[in-house]
C-alpha cells in the first residue's frame, strides 16, 4: 500500500503559522467521513506523528498540527503559550481549512487541548479523543514526568546530538524514533514547554467535562500511571457519555510501545475501523 501522506503545509490562524502535515485527502469515500486533526503532545512535533498519520490517512482527510511553539509554527518569547490559546488555534485552524465536520484526536497535552476546544461548542466539532491526558490539575496529584527531563533533553538536542545521546531520556525506543526526536526536539521552545507542563498542574479540565455534550473516547495506556483506575471512575461520573477504551503493554507513549494495540482501541468510534 501507498504513503497517504500529501503533503505539508501552513495556515493562518488566530493570528500565528500554523503549520501540519496532511494525510489521506478528502476525495472518493472519505469525502463522506469526518475530518480528522491530531493535536500532539507536549515535545512531539507534528513529523514524529507521521507514522500514525500515514495509517490515519487510509481512512480519514488526516492532519497532523504543530502546537505553537513547536515544530514549523510560530514561536516566540512573547507568545501566549496557554491551554487557551492553543485550543483557540484548533478551533481557528479547522475554520480556515474550511473544515465542516472533523473530530479531534490529542495525545497527552494535545488531549487537554482537544477538551478545552471542545468546551467552545465550535461549529463542525463532532468527536473528541483523549489519549491519556495528564489528570494533574489544582488541587491534584503531580503529573509523573518531572520538568527537568523536557528541558534537558532539549538543551541537548539544541546544541546538536545523536540518536544514541538521547537514548538517554527515551531508552526503550526504536533507533528510527530516536532519530526523529533528536532531528526534532530543538523546534520545542523552551518557553513554550515550561508554560505547557505549568498548566498541566494549574488548568482544571475536569471542570471542562460536564459542559461537554459530543462523542468522547478516553484512552488509557496500561503504564506509565498518566490514567488510574480512580481517574477512569472520575471521567465516567463527569462525562456519562465517555467511551474508555485500555491499551495493554504500552506506556504514555502508545503508539510507540504497542501501535496495533493503539489503532485498535479506536474500534469504529471515529467511523471506520484504523
Amino acid at each position: 500500500m501507498g504513503s497517504s501522506f500529501l503533503y505539508g503545509a501552513n495556515v493562518r490562524a488566530n493570528g500565528i503559522r500554523q503549520h501540519y502535515l496532511r494525510y489521506g485527502g478528502s476525495d472518493g469515500v472519505r469525502a463522506r467521513r469526518d475530518a480528522v486533526i491530531i493535536v500532539p503532545g507536549i515535545t512531539s512535533p507534528a513529523i514524529t506523528w507521521g507514522f500514525v498519520g500515514e495509517r490515519f490517512g487510509r481512512q480519514f482527510d488526516t492532519y497532523v498540527l504543530d502546537v505553537r511553539g513547536r515544530g514549523l509554527s510560530s514561536a516566540s518569547d512573547e507568545l501566549d503559550y496557554s491551554l487557551d490559546a492553543q485550543a483557540a488555534d484548533v478551533i481557528a485552524f479547522a475554520e480556515a481549512l474550511g473544515l465542516t465536520r472533523y473530530a479531534i484526536v490529542g495525545h497527552s497535552m494535545g488531549g487537554r487541548i482537544g477538551i478545552r476546544a471542545a468546551l467552545a461548542n465550535p461549529r463542525g466539532l463532532s468527536k473528541l479523543v483523549m489519549i491519556d491526558p495528564p489528570v494533574s490539575g489544582p488541587g491534584r496529584r503531580a503529573y509523573p514526568s518531572k520538568l527537568p527531563w523536557y528541558v534537558d533533553s532539549m538543551a541537548l538536542a539544541r546544541q546538536g546530538c545523536s540518536a544514541e545521546q538521547m537514548r538517554a531520556f527515551c531508552p526503550t525506543w526504536t533507533e528510527e524514533q530516536l532519530q526523529l526526536r533528536a532531528e526534532w526536539l530543538h523546534t520545542c521552545n523552551e518557553r513554550a514547554i515550561i508554560a505547557s507542563f505549568e498548566g498541566f498542574h494549574s488548568d482544571d479540565i475536569h471542570g471542562d467535562l460536564p459542559s461537554l455534550k459530543l462523542p468522547a473516547m478516553l484512552m488509557q495506556a496500561s503504564r506509565g500511571d498518566v490514567i488510574l483506575a480512580a481517574d477512569v471512575d472520575e471521567f465516567r461520573s463527569l462525562l456519562p457519555q465517555v467511551v474508555v477504551s485500555r491499551v495493554e503493554d504500552a506506556g504514555h507513549m502508545i503508539p510507540w510501545d504497542n501501535e496495533a494495540g493503539f489503532y485498535a482501541a479506536f474500534g469504529d468510534f471515529l467511523g471506520a475501523a484504523l
